[in-house]
């Protein structure tokens, strides 16, 4: 008689994430798969699904009652998920991004970039990267890529904001570095980015984080660890602790204007005050502005857009798009 044997778990990373040990991957948190909407029917905002390159697609955003000639300010859009979950095409991601491109009167690009642990960092900032270089494309006169029309006729391309929530946050965050120092096609420009609860972690606690969450097995590192294995210093690695010794300064950031959203609860809150002081004190010549938002916990606004704390954060994202 032939022997059953169950899969056991490698790595349980909940409530995010279970990994097999054949392999498969288990994502608990998973929002169902919606489609794109030419008219949604709560806002009237249209969306569409486009191919970016082989391995990058994103969904597109467009408000309604944009005049034929009427340029938009263009958000390209980073979800969070920890780098291992979320979609820009799920039911979640569809209604958040429906009320922000209402309420900013903007055009967002909202990038699907490929998951780890299946794709392993930094396979998903290579992925972000080259959503922002394709938008970027549009304004090259000569280029191979196909040119998405909405961006094309609506597009503002002195405008170009760029922001996440979360694991969005650092590629935000990682994205305006690199454009620091390799220039987008066209030499477009990043106007403004916004980190809404960055993810950023470390080996050791700053500001006022507590000790007992630096023992190597807070949740933090463990997803660190699960997405990026291979990641040079580890924990430390300057993608995830932009206060690494090796880690670029951050007054080489690619933009003028720069959003940090915090909440008081949520145990990421404290290096990302730090974060948002020592690029006042990097030196980099853009306007900071930083809010923490009292009693609420992480990406609150996310997961119930409907609260008044919620309405009023994605107000203030709108009002720095806009």
């Amino acid at each position: 008689m032939a022997s059953k044997t169950t899969k056991q778990v490698l790595t349980d990373l909940s409530p995010l994430i279970k990994v097999y040990d054949d392999g498969t991957v288990e994502r608990l948190m998973d929002a169902p798969i919606v489609p794109p909407s030419l008219e949604d029917p709560a806002t009237g905002l249209a969306s569409k699904d486009i191919i970016i390159s082989l391995e990058v697609q994103a969904r597109l955003f467009l408000p309604k009652n944009t005049e034929s000639s009427q340029k938009l300010p263009i958000l390209v859009y980073y979800h969070g998920g920890g780098f291992c979950i979320g979609s820009s095409f799920s039911f979640l991601e569809q209604r958040y991004m429906n009320i922000l491109a209402v309420e900013a009167k903007a055009l967002i690009v909202s990038v699907e970039y490929r998951l780890a642990p299946e794709y392993p960092l930094p396979v998903a900032y290579e992925d972000s990267w080259t959503a922002l270089q394709w938008v970027a494309s549009h304004v090259v006169a000569n280029t191979s890529i196909e040119k998405d029309p909405w961006l094309t006729k609506h597009g503002d391309f002195g405008r170009i904001y760029i922001g996440g929530d979360s694991a969005g946050g650092n590629i935000a965050h990682n994205i305006a570095i690199q454009a620091g120092v390799e220039p987008l096609p066209g030499d477009v420009k990043i106007l403004g980015s916004f980190l809404s609860h960055p993810f950023f972690w470390g080996s050791k606690p700053i500001g006022s984080e507590s000790k007992e969450n630096f023992d190597g097995q807070h949740l933090s590192c463990r997803i660190w660890s699960c997405v990026y294995p291979s990641a040079p210093g580890g924990i430390d690695n300057p993608m995830i602790n932009p206060f690494a010794d090796n880690a670029p300064s951050l007054s080489g950031l690619a933009c003028s204007r720069l959003l940090i959203c915090l909440a008081e609860k949520d145990n990421l809150t404290p290096r990302g005050i730090v974060y948002a002081e020592t690029v006042k004190k990097s030196g980099w010549n853009g306007v900071v502005q930083m809010m923490v938002v009292e009693g609420e916990d992480h990406c609150f606004h996310f997961w119930d857009p409907h609260t008044e704390k919620a309405k009023d954060l994605i107000k203030s994202l709108a009002s720095f798009i806009s």
